[in-house]
């Protein structure tokens, strides 16, 4: 599988999220970043960048959503009480 990066994060937790947002679409989403930056906890600079990579035949998917991200699609998402979320107690159980 040949894997293509889509974004370039400013450090793990930029990354994780993207990707956290990228697979609850359908996307597998892979990350890669210098090993003695992830060891050091680096979030800035070259060791700091974390790369989002999907496969080749998701590029165009993901590219879609990153754009959607950056004109705010995403941001007036709302949560109603009737939608089906676990509370925070359900998932200690």
């Amino acid at each position: 599988m040949k894997l293509v990066s889509i974004y370039s994060a400013a450090g793990l937790l930029e990354a994780d999220m993207l990707k956290a947002f990228l697979e609850a679409q359908g996307l597998k989403v892979f990350l890669s970043q210098e090993s003695v930056g992830r060891t050091l906890g680096l979030s800035a600079g070259t060791l700091g960048k974390v790369d989002v990579m999907v496969p080749a035949e998701q590029v165009s998917e993901a590219k879609a959503l990153l754009t959607a991200i950056s004109e705010g699609d995403f941001e007036d998402i709302e949560y109603h009480e009737d939608d089906d979320v676990p509370d925070a107690q359900d998932l200690d159980t």
